[in-house]
């Protein structure tokens, strides 16, 4: 069979594929060499503050059948008449418990069932800041290592710091993303867990954390002296109990807006936080082919 094949085309061919690969496998090693990335995050969505069951009304479960039942019998006359006033409230409140379980009137039904799996707002910002930004990149560092990410009030001061970090230099903003999506508990968890892995898995090296209070800092291994920085890159997550409206990030404004909302949310609704940079190493840099390579969704400013 290789006789009736061309050789020339045979070289080409094999040359043509040798060179993709060497393309691709050299950008990525370099893309992936070039990048240290930082991280503060915690919380979670087992079990928001307002899904706990509300004390029940009736204790005797009755469904108001107690008192109403003994009160009339003791100065009102005429058992028939009473007996239909009964029936009449009776029937009523089971009505109304009805349609308080099936999730209508606004109510829970005295217990957590339209809370069980409440609405839960999983809100993304992202940020490419030109490099000469290094105050921010210092703050972020510090924040990681005097944070106190093991209680909701520290990671609400958390997001709020962070956010208010990127409000002090819109000067170096070029690039911006954000998306809010609303779902239940349940899915909202893996959408929040599928994004944060995604956002860290875009750098190699984790090289300074601090997670549930867990501080762990190691020295980067990149070698990228030579390479021009040009970017910081910085992501923030968080998971909201409830729905909230998120703009549009088109422009300066709206990057303003989303941080701001995202920096004022209540310790009491804020499920789970990650913030999320890189490079974290000072030494190390993100070219403009690093970013849009790795970040295609950004736009420009």
């Amino acid at each position: 069979m290789l006789k009736n094949i061309p050789w020339k085309r045979l070289v080409k061919s094999i040359l043509l594929v040798s060179l993709v690969f060497a393309l691709v496998f050299s950008d990525i090693s370099d893309a992936w060499a070039a990048r240290s990335g930082g991280r503060i995050g915690g919380g979670g969505f087992g079990s928001p503050n307002s899904t706990a069951p509300s004390p029940k009304g009736n204790p005797r479960g009755g469904g108001g059948f107690g008192l109403p039942f003994i009160i009339p019998f003791f100065g009102f006359g005429g058992f028939g008449s009473i007996f239909t006033i009964l029936i009449f409230f009776a029937i009523a409140n089971f009505l109304v418990r009805s349609f308080q379980n099936a999730g209508f009137g606004g109510g829970d039904g005295g217990g957590n069932v339209a809370t069980a799996n409440p609405k839960v707002t999983v809100a993304k910002v992202q940020v490419g800041l030109l490099a000469e930004a290094k105050e921010l990149q210092k703050e972020l560092n510090e924040l990681a290592q005097r944070a106190d990410t093991g209680t909701p009030s520290g990671r609400a001061k958390v997001v709020q710091e962070a956010s208010l970090s990127l409000l002090r230099h819109p000067e170096y903003w070029v690039y911006a993303t954000g998306e809010a999506n609303v779902s239940r508990l349940e899915d909202a968890e893996n959408q929040f867990n599928r994004m944060a892995l995604s956002e860290r898995s875009k750098y190699s090296e984790e090289t300074l954390s601090n997670v549930e209070s867990q501080l762990h800092r190691s020295q980067s291994q990149t070698t990228t002296a030579d390479r021009p920085s040009e970017y910081i890159l910085v992501t923030l997550l968080v998971g909201i109990q409830g729905k909230i409206d998120f703009p549009e990030i088109n422009n300066a404004n709206n990057l303003r807006q989303a941080l701001r909302q995202l920096g004022s949310a209540n310790s009491d609704n804020l499920l789970a936080v990650e913030v999320i940079w890189t490079p974290q190493a000072e030494e190390d840099t993100l070219s403009d082919d690093d970013l849009l390579a790795a970040y295609p969704d950004l736009k420009p400013l």
